[in-house]
């Protein structure tokens, strides 16, 4: 034994349990903070990085705050002291928490993967591999975009309908599809009240899609016929997609939803079914962006709404059934890689906010019919998720956030709103007639353009840090979600920028920017790296020379026609109009200076942060001829 050594039985026992408190409390030498006090420390951070204004008056966390496009003030700290609404339990009314009371833990999550492909056979083959590899569940487009109608058994080959059930996208089709999907029961004598899946009718989406109304009495005709028969099978989808898919806000998609499920409901109960029969037959189908934490709010939200309108109908309380999909109109042609990571943290937040189905698009959707691996690493996504991080292992794991309940509440009342409005115009579809709901969503969508434009909502790999050497990816096909004629419009966030990088690319020769360095390294190497990434996002090569004595030489040299100062604010007093000027002598067609706007002679632009970046970049093709 060394020196100073003791033996666990040299300390008397008595006087170890004399200093083992009753109960452990870490926090006991701390104070308690006040909100105060955090406020304070949120100022002095403020005042060292120049954001406090002197004459500020206010609470300083108001400065990092963020607005939806809902008009919802997101704060950066929430407290007990936040007031929300009560949200139940889990399998209870008003449903927040989840519509079922063991939440996902039982089984999770249904892995729902999307099928278009109008081969019969690559469909089969690639829907074998995904129920083989974990998929629970099949999203089928059949008719126009998908497989033949005429062909959905033999897309069907070899699959168990009744254990992985189908849903159709047939479009206005719905009837002849749902019958080639009954023959499929039919033909292994699968009994009447096993028939599950959805037949996938939508002739409010259908109108919301092309611009012509649609016979929603014909489509609950149709479904009552169905409901006598084959209990199980569900018959409406309420898709909030067109609506996400116009560039529409949270709520907006929401409130159309809701009002397309009561739609339903009233077409539903005046075929002849019952209330709750009727809400049955409905399923939601709603997008999950990378923005997880709205994405977890509003469908938490949704069930809460639809408990509402079921309460108001005279329903046994029951919850919504939500499919997710993540959203097409986050994805990108550029840089498609990054979807991968757009939609982990879409089905993220449509897991945790408790959808029962989830469908997480390829990463490659937006490039065509996707491949092997592109499918498996959709599936994998929601895999990994399900199996590994055992993320269904807790019944509602945001519960009790007072972020996610104030969101939360605040989202469904920002909902609730819109859908009182479409009802008031006389129902979703007489506002989509009208045109009143299109251009609210052409607002927002103005306004997330702005956003985009500013970079305010960046996109990485298409308006921040795109990669010009990137080969682009080649698909069979056609895009699933392309532009289309009639009907709300469909857009993609990255539209403005990929429109700039096609021009740019078409053009033949890489339009180049010379980018005239000031001073040393230090002095310019932010400002041309800001710059730099501005610039390809338009397709346009910075080409940075470095510390130089001669930049007129080194700008010939270039070959490019259009110039851009980078150095600091000094060197912009200092230099600037003295460089604009020789530059221009030399042939520039414009000189353009990194950072904010100020009195510079011969500068024709500025680029700085919030500025709008596409403006700068079809100014900048347009200077160098690029049609």
């Amino acid at each position: 034994m060394t020196k100073g050594a003791q033996t666990e039985s040299s300390v008397p026992a008595e006087s170890v349990a004399g200093l083992e408190p009753d109960e452990l409390d870490l926090a006991a030498d701390f104070g308690t903070p006040a909100h105060a006090d955090w406020q304070e420390l949120v100022a002095g951070v403020l005042r060292k990085s120049g954001a406090l204004p002197e004459d500020f008056e206010g609470d300083p966390a108001s400065l990092l705050g963020t607005r939806t496009y809902d008009g919802i003030d997101v704060r950066p700290l929430y407290t007990a002291e936040d007031s929300a609404p009560e949200i139940g339990f889990p399998g209870r009314p008003p449903f927040v928490r989840g519509s079922d009371p063991e939440g996902g833990v039982a089984a999770g999550w249904q892995l729902r993967q999307f099928h278009a492909d109008p081969d019969p056979a690559v469909t089969n083959k690639a829907v074998l591999a995904d129920l083989e590899c974990g998929a629970g569940s099949l999203w089928l487009r059949a008719g126009d975009g998908g497989v033949p109608v005429d062909r959905i058994a033999d897309a069907l080959a070899g699959v168990y309908p009744e254990l992985a059930p189908v849903v159709l996208d047939a479009g206005e089709g719905y009837e002849a599809a749902t019958a080639a999907l009954l023959e499929v029961f039919a033909e292994r004598d699968i009994g009447d009240a096993f028939v599950v899946g959805n037949a996938g009718a939508d002739p409010i989406g259908q109108h919301a899609r092309t611009g012509r109304a649609r016979d929603v009495a014909a489509a609950a005709g149709f479904a009552a016929r169905l409901a006598g028969k084959h209990p199980a099978l569900h018959t409406f989808v309420a898709d909030g997609l067109p609506y996400h898919g116009a560039g529409g806000s949270d709520a907006q998609e929401l409130g159309a939803a809701i009002a397309t499920g009561v739609a339903y409901l009233r077409a539903l109960t005046d075929a002849g079914l019952d209330v709750d029969t009727a809400a049955a037959r409905i399923e939601f189908r709603l997008a999950a962006t990378a923005d997880q934490f709205l994405t977890l709010a509003k469908f938490r939200a949704a069930r809460r709404l639809w408990a509402r309108v079921a309460e108001v109908a005279g329903a046994r309380p029951h919850g919504m059934r939500q499919h997710a999909v993540t959203s097409p109109a986050m994805l990108t042609v550029r840089d498609p890689w990054v979807n991968m990571l757009r939609c982990t943290l879409a089905c993220f937040g449509a897991a945790t906010g408790g959808a029962n189905a989830i469908t997480v698009l390829p990463f490659d959707h937006r490039a065509g019919l996707p491949d092997d691996f592109s499918r498996r690493i959709a599936r994998n996504t929601s895999s990994i998720l399900l199996e590994e991080t055992k993320l269904a292992g807790v019944i509602d794991p945001a519960g009790g956030s007072w972020y996610v309940e104030n969101l939360t509440d605040e989202l469904a009342r920002a909902a609730w709103r819109e859908f009182t409005e479409l009802e008031r115009e006389g129902g979703i579809e007489a506002a989509l007639e009208s045109g009143s709901f299109a251009g609210r969503l052409a607002e927002t969508w103005a306004a997330r353009s702005r956003n985009l434009a500013t970079r305010a909502d960046p996109l990485t790999g298409v308006s921040e840090f795109p990669n010009l050497e990137e080969k682009p990816l080649t698909r069979r096909g056609t895009p699933s979600e392309s532009e289309g004629e009639g009907g709300l419009p469909r857009v993609h966030y990255a539209q403005a920028y990929e429109r700039l990088r096609d021009r740019a690319e078409a053009h033949g020769q890489r339009p180049r920017v010379f980018l005239a360095t000031l001073g040393p390294v230090a002095a310019h190497t932010a400002t041309a790296m800001f710059a730099a990434n501005l610039f390809a996002a338009g397709g346009i090569e910075a080409v940075n020379p470095g510390a130089t004595d001669d930049l007129v030489a080194a700008f010939t040299d270039s070959g490019a026609s259009v110039a851009c100062l980078c150095g600091n604010d000094s060197a912009y007093a200092e230099q600037a109009a003295e460089v604009a000027k020789a530059l221009t002598g030399a042939g520039a067609k414009a000189v353009l200076l990194a950072g904010k706007p100020g009195e510079h002679p011969g500068v024709a632009g500025y680029l700085h942060t919030g500025c709008d970046a596409v403006a700068v970049l079809e100014s900048t093709l347009e200077t160098l001829g690029v049609q």
